[in-house]
């Protein structure tokens, strides 16, 4: 039998190397948190070859005393953790892990000088031997070089990517970091090549604008939302951008908890479900999110790498993130993809829609009840039912007499209305409207189609759909025993959104009501969807963003359709209409709703420019 021995430190360090050093963009990480965590006001980083050759981090921050350099080069050993309690962790780094892993992997140059020191002192460590200890002239503050990393373990050296993939992910890296602190000055140089020059004391919007996109800061929303927690608060900030401007993948968002750049699943289930009726499926938000909650409530000692999360309260967080979103995307998305200018998005009302519509859309909305009032029959079978007959009534032909006329006496102040003044109909299928700096092209049945899906929430309909519709049999859904167990934690919550289950056994589940708007559902692949969306998330969240689709399928076949022909009164009613609705600029499926083309453009297609 093989006896048991200790590893060599060096082994050991290069087995850490693996864990924290996987590549690049991982090693210049933990440099600039150190960075960071040492109070650097400005930190120079520099590249070569995408950090497979060099990589060089600058700081001002407070500097190290000989003694302390040597003990930084040895494992667990931190000074970001003043007692054992590793929960209270307030900097981006604290396992004492990274400076020895990378010295062991590459040349590892250490080069530091405390604020009024005479001199600083080098300190350098090729592949985990330490080949040179003495003075060094430096101003206060830390240089660190790392060189040829993996240059003497070939196995992980030929696993690496191009120079230009190293060099993207550790650009990442510093655009993050950048977001999270910046009242901190960053410079990035590739090659000798400036890449970027932040400076320090900027504005949190300001400085995610000049890092992400320049474009987002007219594009977006400033979140400043707080909520009460467990132990303290909780608090959202940031900005998200417009569901218009988006992007083909999901590069672009950024996700920060407690200052810390992380990649967690359920903060970007979270931002999924909050655009979900705002994206088509193949696009995504671009948005910079900033979570602050008491550190007892967020465990970020779960991965090497510090990039992973985990939650005290699991559904809280989602739901607030997904609560805050939609709060700020209502406030201030009424814009398409060309929005008006910014003195005339000024004017847009923010309040939420209101309770009835205008008198001329009444008669595209034929005499529906916007009330709120949910008065409709409450049987399981008639529950959604008795809210048809409010809101989704086929529309008549005509406008009511009266209201046509008094809606088509609007005034030709075209400052007052953002989309304009209806002039006409084409194809019957879009809208003209004659706008103060340019021509608004209205698609009438998208438009149409997000007002309704308003109405509806407006109206309580959520709470329709999710009535029960009892099964004339219950059925047995026959599941893993964890998968069960983890539905019986649920039981209480499902029950609310219609869906009435119970455990019948170690691995069985009764199911004895549906949905009413699922109630045609398979209750065997629900159920099981359910709990791999528990298993992943911790919550039921499935079943909520399948009601909402259903809500948006509702919303699409009860609105005015393309091919019909529509008074003025109506057009601009229904222009009027969205002015004031949250989310207008796109349909229930992430396509615009109008689009505008300013007079510029349509004299430069005459020639007048």
């Amino acid at each position: 039998m093989p006896q048991i021995r200790r590893l060599p430190d060096e082994l050991v360090n290069r087995i850490a190397a693996g864990e924290v050093v996987e590549r690049p963009a991982a090693a210049l990480k933990e440099l600039v948190e150190n960075a960071i965590d040492a109070g650097a006001r400005t930190i120079a980083v520099s590249l070569v070859e995408g950090g497979l050759d060099r990589i060089e981090v600058i700081d001002d921050g407070c500097g190290m005393t000989p003694d302390e350099m040597a003990l930084a080069l040895e494992r667990h050993a931190t000074s970001k953790l003043p007692d054992d309690a590793i929960e209270q962790v307030a900097t981006l780094g604290f396992r004492g892990e990274a400076l020895p892993s990378i010295a062991s992997v590459a040349r590892f140059t250490l080069e530091s000088r405390p604020k009024g020191a005479v001199q600083g002192w080098r300190k350098v460590v090729d592949h985990g031997a330490q080949v040179e200890d003495g003075p060094a002239a430096l101003p206060p503050g830390t240089r660190v070089r790392v060189e040829h990393l993996f240059a003497k373990v070939p196995a992980r050296r030929k696993f690496l990517r191009t120079p230009r993939s190293e060099y993207a992910a550790c650009l990442d890296v510093v655009r993050r970091l950048a977001m999270a602190r910046p009242d901190v000055g960053f410079s990035l140089e590739h090659g000798g090549r400036r890449i970027l020059a932040l400076q320090p004391g900027q504005g949190l919007v300001e400085r995610v604008a000049q890092v992400v996109a320049r474009e987002l800061k007219d594009n977006g929303v400033p979140i400043d939302l707080e909520r009460p927690s467990g132990s303290g608060a909780m608090r959202l900030g940031g900005i998200a951008g417009l569901p218009t401007f988006n992007r083909g993948v999901a590069d672009h968002q950024y996700l920060f908890v407690n200052g810390r750049p992380v990649k967690d699943r359920l903060l970007v289930g979270a931002v999924r479900g909050a655009y979900a009726d705002m994206l088509a499926r193949d696009r995504h938000a671009v948005l910079a999110l900033f979570l602050e909650l008491p550190p007892e409530e967020v465990d970020v000692n779960v991965h090497p790498a510090k990039t992973e999360v985990r939650f005290r309260d699991p559904n809280g967080v989602r739901g607030f993130i997904v609560s805050g979103l939609r709060l700020a995307l209502s406030a201030g998305d009424r814009r398409s993809a060309q929005a008006p200018d910014a003195a005339a998005m000024g004017r847009w009302q923010s309040e939420p829609v209101g309770p009835d519509p205008a008198p001329a859309l009444a008669s595209i909305f034929t005499g529906r009840d916007w009330s709120g009032s949910t008065t409709g029959v409450r049987e399981a079978s008639q529950a959604w039912r008795g809210q048809v007959a409010n809101v989704m009534t086929a529309p008549n032909d005509a406008a009511p007499a009266g209201r046509a006329e008094e809606a088509a006496q609007l005034p030709e102040n075209f400052s007052d209305y953002p989309l304009g003044i209806a002039r006409g109909q084409v194809a019957e299928t879009y809208i003209v409207a004659e706008a103060e700096d340019g021509l608004v092209i209205v698609d009438q049945h998208a438009a149409h189609e997000r007002l309704v899906l308003e109405r509806l929430r407006a109206a309580g309909a959520d709470e329709a759909v999710a009535r029960a519709q009892a099964l004339l049999i219950p059925e047995v859904v026959e599941l893993d025993e964890p998968d069960c167990d983890r539905l019986e934690g649920a039981i209480d919550k499902l029950a609310g959104m219609g869906l009435a289950i119970e455990r019948f056994g170690p691995g069985a589940m009764l199911v004895r009501s549906l949905p009413h708007a699922l109630a045609k559902a398979d209750p065997h692949k629900l159920l099981a969807d359910i709990a791999d969306d528990l298993a992943k998330h911790g919550e039921a969240l499935l079943l909520g963003e399948k009601l909402d689709l259903v809500l948006a399928t509702m919303a699409c076949h009860g609105s005015v359709r393309a091919g019909r022909v529509l008074t003025v009164a109506e057009m601009n009613a229904l222009l009027r209409e969205m002015e004031r609705t949250p989310r207008s600029g796109q349909c229930n499926h992430g396509r615009p709703t109008w689009v505008k083309l300013s007079m510029g453009d349509v004299e430069k297609l005459f020639g007048r420019h």
